[in-house]
């Protein structure tokens, strides 16, 4: 899993049939400081995250597949959470920023 900031939306009016119905965003991974690293993943989308939020992501095929409840089909990353605040020994790393 990682942390990551949704920077735009992907349309594909053409996909595999596991894509049909779901929602796929740019997530730009962050740093543990709350940065952009320029590492990008398209994501399934099961939260309704928006542009702008800061994200949960779990990359990881085998996972990913369970939470879109099915055995085959080519994803590896999903948005699984909107994070609201992260800290380290109490200390906020990566506030929320929108957009």
């Amino acid at each position: 899993m990682y942390i990551g900031r949704v920077t735009g939306t992907v349309v594909a009016t053409i996909k595999h049939e596991a894509f049909q119905g779901r929602k796929l965003l740019l997530v730009d991974r962050l740093d543990p400081a709350g940065n952009p690293t320029g590492d990008y993943d398209i994501c399934v989308d099961v939260v309704q995250a928006g542009v702008g939020d800061q994200v949960l992501v779990m990359d990881e095929g085998n996972g990913a597949r369970q939470i879109l409840r099915r055995s085959v089909a080519p994803v590896r990353a999903v948005i699984v959470g909107i994070i609201d605040e992260v800290t380290l020994d109490q200390t906020p790393l990566a506030p929320q920023q929108k957009a």
